[in-house]
């Protein structure tokens, strides 16, 4: 059985004030390098044989962590990345609102394809599905350690099981430094095993974003 734990990135100062990321590379916090240090023993435990990152610095910090405990080299994937917000990218969400008003009533209801240059969930769902089911088949019954972002590990998640975005919507997002476990066997495929595992739980920003 070979199994994949998604990890969600540590804190970082943009998360903290609702600021759309997207793929801007915003490095960790003090908060988010303790999230990161802390939950590492935890996912040590779990003697993962590979460790995957977004080659953006906040999801390749904390996947750093968990290198220092295990020797496990990190390999970056861009594929990782979290989806591209397009014109959002920088601004809070109450400016977001302001500016973009249409578009963004449209993504709180859930509409997958909203506008202002958003990349599309589907497409976002692609990109990284296909990097987890590569990771998993690099390593054939053993544990991997994607570490990454919220939006992109809901959808990359959802790709591998075959959820649409309906489906996924009622899913609750990552809190920071937390992860999810996916299971697969050739009898039954890919299974959610664990969603929103780590040591606290703690308030997500909307969307993950």
């Amino acid at each position: 059985m070979t199994r994949l734990i998604v990890w969600r990135h540590g804190n970082t100062d943009w998360n903290a004030a609702n600021r759309v990321q997207g793929q801007t590379d915003v490095p960790l916090n003090e908060r988010g390098r303790d999230q990161a240090r802390a939950a590492a023993p935890l996912l040590a435990a779990l003697r993962p044989d590979a460790i995957v990152a977004s080659d953006l610095s906040r999801a390749a910090e904390t996947a750093a962590a968990l290198a220092a405990l295990t020797g496990l080299p990190v390999h970056a994937d861009a594929r990782l990345r979290e989806r591209h917000f397009g014109q959002w990218q920088g601004l809070h969400l109450t400016e977001v609102a302001e500016r973009f008003p249409e578009e963004y009533a449209r993504w709180r209801a859930g509409d997958p394809d909203p506008g202002t240059d958003l990349e599309p969930l589907r497409d976002l769902g692609e990109r990284v599905g296909a990097a987890l089911q590569e990771a998993a088949d690099a390593a054939p019954g053993g544990t991997v350690v994607l570490a990454t972002h919220g939006g992109a590990s809901r959808q990359g998640i959802g790709h591998l099981l075959g959820w649409d975005t309906t489906v996924l919507r009622t899913i609750g997002s990552l809190a920071n430094c937390h992860w999810s476990e996916l299971r697969h066997d050739d009898r039954r495929g890919w299974q959610l095993r664990a969603h929103n595992v780590g040591l606290i739980t703690a308030p997500v920003a909307v969307d993950a974003i």
